[in-house]
């Protein structure tokens, strides 16, 4: 008599299934699905994903970058790295471009990034691309508006969110129907939190740009978080650069990313790190986040990521 042994999958192994899963349904769903990817953390797990779903054949959609300018440059790196070695294809919209036809308008002084400029250049690069599905790093963990996002998020024809108007996901039964112009967000990681990204992390051995580990670095302290000195940042004439012992903990736009001080050089102390705060990174290292309580899920409603 044969009998059937129990299989107990970890944590980890779970969640990666879900997200393989996630992938697959995805890709037998869509026509031209895409994956926004900035070189973050969350973006490079969820590349490391794509590819397991599919190997041996090659991942069968291409990477976007939303690129702002202002971009840190060991991040840009990292990413022409990563592109190089996999062969994969990148496709970049440009918020530059929309600031030079016209169709954004970029405020300038202390304080200001270009942040929510991304939006104009996020729709922009789904409609030149045709993109009925674009995978996106968001958690729910991170904040409180990407709590509310489905797996599969339902976006208008104008990319809009409606966080009152979304499908019921029962039993991981996800629906992608659409008509011509709208198109759905998937969110492969919605159920990780951070210390299972970096766990896992450090599970897969996954390279990442060095501005995630502890290094010295020029930093300015403005509203209680500490901002990279790099050329894009305008201080103010008392805000005087010092070096300090500094990680990443996102990675964003850099006139708007703050560090934290750390010691942690490699995944092994990340994690611990990472297990011992109560503060989840968008909090604690994301100026624009800080606009107002209701910031992220506005921005959202408009098209943000």
């Amino acid at each position: 008599m044969t009998t059937r042994s129990a299989v107990t999958l970890s944590h980890l192994d779970a969640l990666e299934a879900e997200s393989v899963h996630i992938f697959r349904e995805v890709a037998a769903q869509f026509e031209r699905p895409g994956m926004l990817f900035s070189g973050g953390k969350d973006s490079v797990v969820m590349f490391h994903l794509a590819r397991k779903a599919f190997w041996p054949a090659p991942m069968p959609f291409p990477l976007m970058h939303v690129d702002t300018g202002h971009n840190f440059d060991e991040v840009i790196e990292y990413r022409d790295r990563v592109v190089a070695e996999t062969g994969v294809q990148l496709l970049v919209s440009h918020v530059q471009d929309d600031i030079d036809a016209g169709r954004v308008v970029e405020e300038t002084g202390v304080g200001t990034s270009r942040n929510r400029l991304q939006t104009a250049a996020l729709l922009r690069g789904i409609q030149e691309n045709r993109f009925d599905a674009v995978f996106g790093g968001a958690r729910r963990d991170e904040e409180k508006a990407r709590a509310k996002e489905r797996v599969f998020s339902f976006r208008d024809a104008f990319g809009a969110w409606d966080p009152r108007a979304q499908r019921p996901e029962l039993w991981k039964l996800y629906n992608g129907k659409h008509r011509k112009g709208e198109h759905i967000r998937v969110f492969p990681l919605s159920n990780w939190t951070e210390l299972d990204i970096w766990q896992y992390i450090e599970r897969e051995d996954i390279d990442l740009p060095p501005i995630y580990y502890a290094h010295e670095r020029e930093v300015i302290e403005r509203d209680g978080m500490l901002l990279a000195k790099t050329r894009f940042l305008e201080t103010l004439p008392h805000e005087e650069a010092r070096t300090e012992l500094v990680r990443f903990r996102t990675v964003g736009d850099a006139t708007c990313t703050g560090c934290v001080e750390s010691d942690a050089t490699d995944n092994a102390a990340v994690v611990a790190e990472v297990a011992g705060t109560r503060v989840t990174e968008r909090g604690a290292t994301r100026a624009d986040d800080r606009i107002s309580e209701a910031g992220m899920e506005d921005r959202k409603k408009e098209g943000y990521f």
